[in-house]
């Protein structure tokens, strides 16, 4: 999750970008998600697995035993699962490529070093083949999760020497086998989302899970376009190669971002066409400031920041489902929760894509001079409104909480009962 665009809440200081509303397509012109049964309402969870923060146990790759290691980490999903479980959770949305490495033995990524360590390292076991044994066990469904263009979390001495050692490995890293593809953004290396090739080595990688794994859905993050105010991307040789034709720069990433949700699409409903395809966006499209269809919000705005359409994306049935990430409480002016989820709740209207709202359980709880709303009670007051909400609106399908880790975090003590009460069995 970008959670600097969904904490900084500014006003866009540029002037608006000349393309604004951006109209509905005529009926038929893209494909539409494919007609099922109304899904049960989703209860759902993200379990993060980058930098470790939710899974595996950081403990767990410093023992010296690959068995132990492997029991170690099985054992506490096992364990997350019951808890989730317990708390009526039905849908788990799991980080299966948090960077440029895999959980599961690709023939396209090496093995992600947060299992043992090493990138590239067999951790002796398949990890998502586990998480959806286990979760499907207990009647839970999965979504996997990708990250798409990020390559690292640093672009530190050591991590180029990481990843400079896959050379060797077959799958090397994307980093030496395709080093023209990367740049550095927000202080990280990323993939040019630009180059055509980048686009269709993605969704290749999407291919090779649906294809292999009985997966309930695939969920891209916000991540499409990530600079930072101190690190942006330098794409100017490849937007002078692909992007001339654009009116402006920004309408050209644009449609880089575009181009790589219709293939991703096309893809899934081409091949496994039962699975559900849906992005978890910054939660503020546009400001209505700069586009009269936006919302009555003065936040960083994925349109806008990230060069995501994602209003686009749902007015053109190339989502199954939409889970919008409203990180903030119904007193917060320049974003107020209810204020976005009503906005998200009409775009989705007129569309057969479905509504979940992405909340932040990493607030509860937690002192806050901006937001005072998450530490009254524990947060629960809050945490019931936004929830009643959502029940309430017949356009909002679910809630995602994010993220796992924090439901063990003595600050939500207070709201995880609640939940349990409300939700649990």
């Amino acid at each position: 999750m970008l959670i600097t665009a969904a904490l900084l809440l500014i006003s866009c200081s540029s002037a608006p970008p000349t393309s604004l509303v951006t109209p509905l397509p005529s009926t038929g012109q893209r494909p539409q998600p494919q007609p099922s049964a109304p899904p049960t309402t989703v209860r759902g969870i993200w379990l993060t697995t980058v930098s470790r923060l939710d899974w595996p146990p950081v403990s767990s790759v410093e023992v010296s035993s690959s068995a132990l290691r492997i029991r170690l980490q099985q054992d506490a999903l096992k364990t997350k699962l019951d808890n989730l479980q317990q708390l009526g959770i039905n849908t788990i949305f799991f980080q299966v490529k948090p960077d440029g490495t895999a959980l599961w033995p690709s023939k396209i990524l090496p093995w992600s070093d947060v299992l043992t360590g090493t990138i590239g390292a067999d951790p002796g076991y398949d990890p998502l083949q586990f998480m959806l044994d286990e979760a499907h066990r207990r009647g839970m469904k999965v979504h996997a999760w990708f990250n798409p263009y990020r390559v690292s979390t640093n672009i530190g001495a050591s991590t180029i020497g990481k990843l400079n050692r896959t050379s060797s490995l077959r799958p090397a890293s994307v980093f030496v086998e395709h080093r023209d593809w990367i740049r550095t953004a927000g202080n990280r290396f990323v993939l040019d989302p630009g180059i055509p090739e980048v686009r269709a080595w993605i969704t290749s990688i999407v291919s090779e899970v649906i294809t292999r794994y009985p997966v309930d859905g695939v969920q891209f993050d916000d991540y499409f376009y990530a600079e930072s105010a101190d690190s942006r991307l330098n794409d100017q040789n490849t937007y002078q190669q692909y992007g001339q034709h654009f009116a402006s720069k920004a309408d050209w990433r644009r449609n880089n971002t575009q181009l790589l949700i219709e293939q991703v699409s096309r893809t899934i409903r081409q091949q496994r066409p039962g699975v559900e395809f849906g992005i978890s966006p910054a939660g503020v499209w546009r400001n209505r400031s700069f586009d009269p269809a936006g919302s009555d919000t003065r936040g960083a705005a994925a349109y806008d920041e990230s060069y995501a359409d994602t209003r686009r994306w749902v007015q053109q049935g190339l989502l199954d489902y939409i889970a919008p990430q409203l990180y903030w409480p119904f007193s917060r002016s320049a974003a107020r929760y209810d204020v976005l989820a009503n906005w998200w709740s009409e775009v989705v209207k007129p569309t057969r894509t479905r509504l979940y709202i992405g909340v932040a359980l990493y607030k509860v709880g937690e002192p806050s001079k901006n937001e005072p709303d998450w530490a009254i009670d524990g947060g629960v007051p809050e945490l019931k409104k936004q929830l009643d909400l959502n029940d309430s609106n017949p356009n909002i399908n679910g809630t995602i909480l994010f993220r796992e880790g924090y439901l063990s975090q003595p600050q939500t003590g207070s709201a995880v009962s609640y939940l349990r009460n409300r939700w649990g069995r």
